[in-house]
């Protein structure tokens, strides 16, 4: 059977097997949001070499600050957050527990690969330093890489707690129920940085965090209780896209969604309200695509990758800087490679780097054939190795963070 016919054969069982009531768009849309994290860290981050073969995180954006609007569009977890509020209430509506059983299930279901990729990556720091000569410096870049993205599920994980309150507002106040999340952020923006913002304390920012992520979130769950309409769509998507415009024109916020190494003021960490509007625009563009997406889902040929992707979600979420540091950790013994190691300072890094995604992907395809248990229930655990996983992945969780 040729691979053509094979593809065929699978995306026509998929698709037998999908039930009617699927919401494919929502689906579809959460695919879309979770593969945009990996493209965006693998096109928007690269490694410096220093003298003593070590890897430092670098970023095209320090060279392109032109390349900003790339990360607008590679910058999704708005949307992320919005079809998971929706499908948080589906889910919620249809348990057949308590609450509490409900929400133990799907944190279980967040922490089990988080728990994976860093005991994995704790019993890995000695071996390749100590037997392979991997410098300190090149594990705490790949470790730093690693945590990178586990932030977000910590930040799920609490907003996905809030799941009944989050249902509750939406019933009283539909979709004027994340309004207070918008102010919350606005207001916290204006102190650090205002003409107090000397005077605030830098934690302050903190308090960002959760009203910053939780504002999709909120969406997402209006949504999902049938209290945004078409016109609350509109309304998103265009005073969204003027927010954005406005802090960008008039307030000066970062033109970019990520971190650039070396800039003062960041978007994403904490999220700032540029972070917001752009959310709220991409959510009233989600809603009113909805259809639309649902519609063309119904190929089957389209539609088995979107199973696919989220039946692997959070092994792509956990693994996917992994599968670029097993390229650019060997590579750096051959010093610096165009596209991989090397300063990202030049168009002729950009084409490469461009070469280098898919070799990326088939390295996140092959980690994640094995890494994807994680993401099962660990019948075959017992205690004494769920306990050691546990101290594993604190030690790493040590190391990363530089605490120790």
């Amino acid at each position: 059977m040729s691979a053509l016919a094979l593809m065929s054969r699978t995306a026509r069982r998929i698709e037998d097997a999908t039930p009617a009531h699927r919401d494919r768009a929502v689906d579809g849309l959460r695919a879309l949001a979770l593969l945009a994290v990996p493209t965006g860290h693998w096109l928007l981050g690269g490694f410096t070499l220093s003298p003593d073969g070590a890897l430092h995180n670098a970023s095209p954006l320090g060279a392109f600050p032109g390349f900003a609007p790339v990360s607008w569009v590679l910058q999704m977890l708005g949307i992320f957050f919005l079809v998971g509020g929706y499908a948080s209430v589906l889910s919620y509506r249809r348990r057949k527990g308590s609450t509490r059983a409900w929400l133990g299930g799907r944190l279980a279901r967040l922490g089990r690969p988080v728990l994976g990729v860093t005991a994995v990556w704790a019993a890995l720091l000695p071996l390749l330093h100590f037997g392979l000569g991997v410098p300190v410096d090149t594990l705490r870049t790949a470790s730093t890489l690693v945590v990178q993205p586990l932030w977000f599920v910590g930040v799920y994980t609490v907003v996905t707690a809030l799941t009944p309150y989050c249902v509750r507002a939406a019933r009283r106040l539909g979709v004027w129920a994340a309004a207070p999340l918008l102010g919350s952020v606005a207001v916290v923006d204006l102190l650090r940085y205002g003409p107090y913002a000397d005077a605030v304390p830098s934690w302050l920012s903190l308090l960002n965090v959760l009203p910053g992520w939780l504002f999709a979130y909120q969406l997402g769950v209006s949504w999902g209780e049938g209290r945004v309409t078409r016109r609350h769509a509109w309304a998103l998507l265009l005073s969204g896209a003027a927010l954005f415009a406005v802090l960008l024109l008039v307030f000066g916020y970062p033109a970019s969604m990520v971190g650039v190494p070396g800039e003062a003021r960041t978007n994403s960490h904490p999220p700032s309200l540029l972070v917001l509007a752009l959310a709220a625009a991409q959510s009233g563009a989600a809603v009113l695509l909805r259809d639309r997406l649902g519609a063309l889902l119904r190929r089957p040929a389209l539609w088995a990758p979107v199973v696919v992707v989220n039946l692997s979600a959070m092994t792509v979420l956990c693994w996917h800087q992994t599968a670029m540091l097993a390229a650019a950790v060997p590579a750096a013994y051959a010093g610096e490679v165009p596209g991989l190691v090397g300063a990202p300072d030049s168009a002729g890094w950009i084409l490469a780097r461009l070469a280098w995604m898919p070799v990326f992907a088939g390295l996140l395809v092959l980690i994640g054939r094995y890494a994807r248990r994680f993401e099962s229930p660990w019948t075959g655990a017992g205690p004494v190795r769920r306990a050691l996983a546990g101290v594993l992945a604190a030690g790493f969780g040590v190391f990363a963070l530089g605490l120790g």
